[in-house]
């Protein structure tokens, strides 16, 4: 089977958090990682926005991320990219 992602995503196991507005926070586990997308595992994908923000501990500052394709316990992520520029 090709590959059809634009950028090839190194398999990782690094914990995350997914960044409610006013409700808090959505622990997950990023499975593989790119420099424009992710796969995260989380106990139900039920509730999870369309677009929020996404920490990846400990290395990483909060990224801007939108659902791309969801199943039951996984969701595909690709980080919107900020005004900001990746150094902050």
């Amino acid at each position: 089977m090709a590959e059809k992602r634009a950028a090839r995503r190194q398999r990782v196991l690094k914990g995350g958090k997914i960044l409610l507005n006013r409700d808090g926070t959505i622990d997950c586990t990023v499975r593989n990682l790119s420099e424009i997308g992710a796969c995260l595992h989380l106990p139900s994908s039920v509730g999870v926005p369309d677009t929020f923000d996404l920490v990846i501990n400990p290395d990483r500052d909060p990224m801007r991320c939108r659902v791309v394709w969801r199943s039951a316990k996984q969701i595909g992520i690709a980080f919107i990219p900020t005004a900001r520029g990746p150094s902050g």
